[in-house]
């Protein structure tokens, strides 16, 4: 995915630490601590027909991950709540994503971060759908990435924090260079995790069972709750459990799930390959009624 502007030079306003500033003002210094030391934390939301999705639970986890990094938000998740609204209102957007960020400032260079302010920003821009039309149609190409998430005891893996996603960044990099759009990534034992940036899923037993794999060691997304919600409400057995590589080779269909992505079908992971079947476009129907966005609209 590309973006035709810049991120640094684009019309509007952003939220930083209380007031709407000029979005080509809205700047940091470069020795600030979080840039050096991995100490953001983020949270991706989407709006449709003006209407924040599911706000207050990516408020909530903000603040989690702030405290699991160790620091506090200097505002209350009301706050935060009304400040995400009024991003979309005051750059008129009503299918918007949106970007809340919090980091550590500048007032020392070590990697103890204690003394330092938080700061907290909150940006907006018209929404758009991850992949183009044809990708959707097809289904991701993905291969397997060479890096494993990490094991619980040596990373905060239920936060939302930039250094988590290092080696995302580097498997997605590598995917692509390679001709796909993705990558899979196992865990550190060698069960299948999550993608880059989205959660995994998989249906088994002529599509009546929906698998996904336990996020012992990575981010139990927002999105994903939801849809093993929604899966359930559908009648399906959602199963949660260790997955092994090799069962990529029974899985009947296959997508992933995050606030970016939404539903996202998978055509192939390295030699496997998978319709976009039926079950897959149920849930994505049923993920946009959820939302609150038409369903004829989506798959215009």
């Amino acid at each position: 995915m590309s973006y035709a502007q810049p991120f640094h030079d684009r019309d509007g306003v952003i939220w930083y630490d209380g007031k709407m500033v000029p979005w080509r003002e809205a700047k940091l210094h470069v020795l600030t601590h979080s840039l050096h030391y991995a100490g953001a934390v983020f949270e991706g939301l989407k709006s449709y027909n003006g209407k924040i999705f599911k706000l207050r639970e990516h408020t909530e986890r903000f603040f989690r991950s702030a405290e699991l990094l160790d620091y506090s938000i200097p505002y209350t998740m009301d706050q935060i709540d009304e400040a995400c609204k009024a991003t979309i209102t005051e750059n008129k957007l009503t299918n918007a994503y949106l970007r809340p960020v919090a980091w550590r400032g500048t007032e020392m260079m070590a990697i103890g971060g204690k003394g330092t302010t938080i700061h907290v920003a909150i940006a907006s821009w018209e929404s758009s759908s991850y992949y183009g039309e044809e990708i959707r149609t097809r289904g991701l190409k993905m291969h397997l990435s060479r890096w494993a998430r990490p094991a619980p005891n040596t990373i905060p893996c239920a936060a939302k924090a930039s250094g988590l996603y290092m080696i995302c960044t580097m498997s997605k990099q590598e995917a692509e260079a390679q001709g796909f759009e993705d990558a899979l990534m196992l865990d550190y034992r060698g069960l299948i995790a999550e993608a880059t940036g989205a959660n995994f899923f998989m249906f088994l037993n002529k599509g009546t069972e929906l698998h996904t794999p336990s996020p012992e060691c990575f981010l139990n997304g927002i999105t994903r709750l939801t849809v093993m919600e929604l899966a359930k409400q559908a009648g399906y057995k959602v199963v949660e459990r260790h997955i092994k590589p090799e069962e990529l080779a029974d899985a009947e269909e296959v997508f992933l799930t995050g606030t970016a992505y939404e539903i996202m079908p998978v055509g192939q992971i390295g030699d496997y390959k998978y319709p976009v079947g039926a079950n897959t476009q149920k849930l994505m129907d049923l993920y946009s009624k959820a939302v609150g966005r038409d369903v004829k609209a989506a798959a215009a």
